[in-house]
């Protein structure tokens, strides 16, 4: 994904204008959840690019047109983005939301690339590795690990039975660290090796995770439905994903 690296941070630099601004432009969808002037001003660069790069690739996008299943069943590959992941926290002013584009084809996630505009750390896929660029210094992931067994919670979605999941792992590991992360920057941390893991008992789409489920399969991890335990899945009928953890 090293091809769209301008791609993401053209579209950080949009959303960094938007955060600059007094007035955020908030609106509700139709699913209750908000969308900004930044989530629009995104995907607008977002898709303008992927389809002068890649025009017979198919998109789904969070703010763009999803698609009759009947019509999403003939693919055969699609790149899967959110263009602004974490607008809770965006409207929050913490710095925890990222760019997302993933790419799925042939039935798995391959390819993926996160950008966090706010701190300038992106991390992105490469022929079959992942990497970290932070601080101008690229580096191949994972590369740190934790002392503690160290688990992330949404800042803005936690509820009461990820709680309860927490009380057994606490049980199950002793003492734990948990740290309170927005948006697809969880994932992001499992790959990097500061996470060990990240249960999500709450409702997320497909764009929520896939870029950041390509980068954690690269590093060895993964994203399992909670129940089946089987491997997170992309292009469905319905693009909710079931309740889910990741881990490396």
């Amino acid at each position: 994904m090293r091809e769209l690296i301008d791609t993401v941070r053209a579209a950080g630099v949009e959303i960094l204008k938007v955060y600059a601004k007094d007035d955020l432009g908030i609106e509700i969808k139709a699913d209750q959840t908000p969308i900004t002037l930044a989530d629009q001003a995104s995907n607008k660069i977002i898709t303008e690019n992927l389809k002068k790069m890649f025009p017979h690739i198919p998109i789904l996008s969070e703010e763009g047109e999803i698609k009759d299943y009947k019509a999403r069943s003939a693919w055969s590959e699609c790149f899967i983005v959110d263009p602004l992941d974490g607008t809770k926290e965006f409207i929050k002013r913490n710095g925890e939301f990222t760019v997302n584009i993933g790419l799925w084809r042939d039935g798995d996630i391959k390819e993926g690339i996160v950008y966090a505009p706010v701190n300038d750390v992106l991390y992105f896929t490469s022929k079959g590795n992942a990497f970290r660029i932070k601080d101008g210094v690229e580096e191949r992931l994972p590369c740190m690990e934790t002392e503690t067994f160290t688990v992330a919670v949404s800042n803005s979605h936690i509820s009461e039975i990820t709680l309860d999941h927490i009380e057994t792992l606490k049980k199950k590991y002793g003492t734990i660290d948990l740290k309170r992360i927005g948006s697809s920057l969880k994932m992001c941390q499992i790959a990097e090796g500061s996470v060990d893991y990240y249960p999500r008992l709450g409702p997320t789409s497909e764009w929520d995770t896939a870029a950041a489920h390509a980068i954690l399969k690269a590093c060895g991890g993964n994203i399992y439905e909670f129940d089946s335990k089987k491997e997170l899945t992309y292009n469905k009928e319905n693009i909710l994903n079931p309740h889910f953890y990741a881990q490396r």
